[in-house]
């Protein structure tokens, strides 16, 4: 026969005779370790700002200085979280994050309106819009950063410009002859000889083959170049 029971609320649910008691699936102390098993990230910091990242995850930074496709490592690593957690002093020794530049791109554009009623009754509007750049995260390492290899990553501002001065080759390529006096050419005093030596100017030679024009370094004038043709 089909027995009956009831609950605690008073509903009737029946069990059939020789039917066991339905369990719930046991969860071992394995299962309950995966549960607690949670995805490692880090917390990096760039542009001023700090930034919780994981594998795969996308975002947008202040400008870099690197091209779509390239792969850059950020080394500035505030905190490791995951299984155990290291919080670093500023940063975590030997950790680092990998990630692709997806794409340089401009973010929303803000508008700044300023407007004076009383005394000078004006008005005026600016709008920006923010350089940045789009990353993929790679890849999380918590130590061996030193060794990878990758690029750092870089602000496109704190870039160091590449110097390059083309009328400033024929100078370095002159031979080198032992300083002279530049003072000697009429127009050229104490001042101007020290800023031609700090622009690698110490010669005659040095200074004829300049060219006035597009010398950048300092301010050269065509007849001191004429005068040391023919002082060199």
């Amino acid at each position: 026969m089909q027995g009956t029971s009831t609950n605690v609320l008073g509903k009737t649910r029946s069990s059939r005779p020789g039917q066991a008691p339905r369990q719930r699936p046991d969860r071992g102390p394995k299962d309950a370790a995966e549960k607690r098993k949670t995805r490692m990230f880090a917390v990096m910091k760039t542009g001023g700002k700090q930034y919780k990242v994981a594998a795969g995850d996308t975002l947008r930074v202040e400008k870099l200085a690197a091209d779509a496709g390239e792969t850059v490592q950020f080394n500035d690593i505030l905190m490791l979280g995951g299984d155990s957690v290291v919080v670093g002093a500023p940063f975590v020794s030997g950790a680092a994050v990998q990630a692709e530049v997806v794409d340089q791109v401009k973010g929303e554009k803000l508008i700044h309106f300023v407007k004076r009623r009383r005394k000078h009754s004006s008005q005026r509007t600016k709008g920006h819009r923010q350089q940045l750049t789009v990353l993929r995260i790679t890849e999380i390492l918590s130590e061996g950063a030193d060794k990878t290899g990758v690029k750092a990553a870089i602000g496109a501002g704190s870039a160091p410009k590449a110097a390059s001065n083309d009328a400033a080759a024929p100078a370095a390529a002159a031979p080198a002859a032992a300083g002279d006096d530049l003072t000697q050419i009429t127009g050229v005093g104490p001042a101007a000889a020290k800023k031609l030596n700090e622009a690698g100017i110490t010669s005659y030679a040095q200074l004829a083959a300049v060219d006035p024009e597009t010398f950048e370094a300092t301010k050269v004038k065509p007849e001191w170049v004429e005068q040391a043709k023919t002082l060199a």
